[in-house]
């Protein structure tokens, strides 16, 4: 991901309640995402078939698993294009890391994204309380096979 494509991200602004998840919201986060040292080798531009950015992933090795996260640009969610992003994403994870799973975070308010996950085959797990954007929020922790 080059500085521009981090700026780009930085200033994306979802409708709510899906506004949680504006990289303004948490300033930890926000300083990784425009840090390119803590960017190096594990967050990643999506592009389409045009060149415009669409989104982004960010992979993380915790031992023989990757722990993913991701964002769609704002006007791009609500459009059924989920699955196709997600699936796209994890193939290049696995080319990259060669994992034994994946595991991700989400906040349980967001059934949108819980349902795409699940269909890209990760299972619900435990819920934890998470401190993010000054509060405490109930996240699910969820995983699936490489």
């Amino acid at each position: 991901m080059s500085d521009e494509e981090a700026r780009e991200i930085s200033a994306w602004r979802y409708d709510p309640p899906y506004d949680f998840y504006d990289a303004t919201n948490n300033p930890g986060d926000l300083d990784e995402l425009l840090d390119p040292r803590r960017r190096e080798d594990s967050y990643f531009s999506a592009f389409d078939e045009r060149g415009a950015l669409v989104g982004f992933f960010q992979f993380e090795r915790k031992g023989r698993s990757v722990e993913v996260g991701l964002g769609l640009r704002p006007d791009l969610t609500g459009m059924r294009l989920g699955l196709g992003f997600m699936l796209a994403g994890l193939e290049f994870a696995r080319r990259r890391f060669d994992p034994d799973g994946f595991q991700l975070s989400v906040a349980t308010f967001n059934e949108r994204a819980i349902s795409v996950y699940e269909r890209a085959g990760f299972r619900r797990g435990e819920v934890y309380v998470h401190h993010t954007n000054g509060a405490d929020y109930p996240f699910l922790l969820m995983a699936r096979e490489a």
